[in-house]
């Protein structure tokens, strides 16, 4: 057995699924966003910015995607954590790349982190969260249709 790691990471067609899918949630919210998705090493896979989206948020979407790819978990869920804490509190903005402001959301697939999407823009928190969950379902749905088919291709070759 290797001691090496071999983690599952989204790629850059799975990362353009997410981003089609959030300016598509991003239209149907009446919101101008930028987009970014990270592999969950922390690796920009995929960026895009509507026309019209405000220029500073296009380092808050990565910022949001590249502090879940580094914890794991949801933005907003990051801030639940350490919101009654004043000392975390004061300390979040030291922390280069941390965001906690809702909008970055994780990609999990079979229990494993694949991938992160951070979404910033002419929105609020609660859209860009909206937006970020839709693309990140988005992934998970062609995920588990490819899990689907090669669990019944190897049926039919073992039958």
């Amino acid at each position: 057995m290797s001691s090496l790691l071999q983690p599952r990471l989204i790629g850059r067609e799975l990362a353009r699924i997410a981003v089609e899918r959030a300016v598509e949630e991003s239209i149907t919210l009446d919101c101008l966003t930028c987009i970014a998705v990270l592999d969950a090493t922390g690796h920009l896979i995929s960026y895009d910015r509507m026309d019209g989206a405000p220029f500073q948020s296009a380092q808050l979407a990565q910022d949001k995607a590249y502090s879940v790819a580094g914890n794991g978990k949801s933005t907003h869920e990051f801030w639940a954590m350490i919101r009654d804490e004043p000392w975390l509190v004061s300390g979040v903005g030291k922390v280069e790349g941390l965001n906690v402001l809702g909008g970055g959301v994780p990609i999990y697939f079979e229990g494993e982190l694949v991938g992160a999407i951070g979404v910033s823009g002419k929105s609020n928190m609660d859209e860009d969260r909206a937006i970020a969950e839709a693309a990140a379902a988005a992934v998970i749905d062609v995920l588990v249709a490819e899990a689907a088919s090669a669990t019944v291709a190897a049926e039919s070759v073992t039958a």
